[in-house]
């Protein structure tokens, strides 16, 4: 199982998992996800934290990573509280036999993170942007050198902003996305759709965020799953472009399709993507 290791397969699909309901964490990692979320901060209640530490902990130390019960998971994330409950959380993560991830919430400093990265050294860290403050730092904070992932609590920075308003939330998409791939970063994953019996218009704005540079995205429920794997699958016409592409074009200058059009280096890149887009689907 990667811990998010650069080369590693792309994640089309995270699920979160409440931290205090250890009877779903076997199901989760058997859904489909590419990546389960443990949730120990906005999932769990104040009194049950120190149980849902505890659930996680115990859980991580039974699982065997690369079960066949699993063969779609590759990436255990845990979500850790914010503030000192979240520095508790990670000390006690940091001795896990099991690789893990860290998705560290309220990040809006790089410096916030250099505390979690001396309790858990070469732990990789998804940095959870959900204020403006975070959304102006997003460079320095994908730069960090903990950091293999950037996320938009889009839900939170709603709620900062006073407004949903999709061109508002849009410009913090953008900066987050041009954040991660200027630090070298995978393009950020997609927020969780609140909405979870509307599958359509999950689709549909999982799709326009394919369409914005974005891959993958977060899930609440297992019904979601099938509609985001769905939506990022490359489609057969994309796949054949991105083949003869890079067929044609692997020789170097500027040459021409069979249907006329032009092939030069500046399109190898994104031919490559989307092949390497397609490999979870394999």
């Amino acid at each position: 199982m990667s811990a998010g290791a650069s080369g590693a397969l792309p994640i089309v699909a995270a699920l979160y998992v409440p931290g205090d309901r250890p009877d779903r964490f076997g199901t989760a990692a058997a859904s489909g996800a590419n990546m389960v979320i443990l949730d120990l901060e906005d999932a769990v209640r104040p009194e049950r934290k120190e149980f849902a530490r505890d659930a996680v902990l115990d859980w991580l130390a039974a699982f065997t990573p690369g079960d066949e019960t699993h063969p779609a998971l590759t990436v255990v994330q845990v979500r850790i509280n914010s503030g000192e409950h979240g520095l508790d959380d990670v000390r006690a993560l940091a001795g896990s036999s099991t690789p893990i991830e860290l998705r560290v919430p309220k990040v809006e400093t790089a410096g916030q993170l250099d505390v979690l990265a001396d309790l858990a050294p070469g732990i990789p860290v998804t940095a959870l942007v959900e204020s403006a403050l975070g959304v102006e730092n997003s460079y320095a904070i994908a730069a960090h050198p903990s950091v293999t992932r950037l996320a938009l609590g889009e839900s939170d920075l709603a709620s900062e902003l006073g407004t949903r308003a999709v061109g508002v939330l849009d410009y913090a998409r953008i900066r987050l996305l041009y954040a991660a791939r200027s630090a070298g970063l995978e393009a950020p994953m997609m927020s969780a759709f609140p909405d979870i019996r509307n599958l359509d218009a999950l689709r549909a704005d999982t799709l326009r965020g394919r369409e914005s540079g974005w891959f993958g995205r977060s899930a609440i429920h297992p019904s979601q799953l099938p509609v985001i794997h769905e939506a990022f699958a490359p489609t057969d016409a994309e796949l054949d472009w991105a083949r003869e592409v890079l067929s044609v074009g692997e020789a170097g200058g500027v040459t021409t399709l069979g249907n006329g059009e032009m092939v030069d280096a500046a399109m190898l890149g994104r031919a490559r993507s989307i092949l390497r887009a397609a490999q979870p689907f394999a």
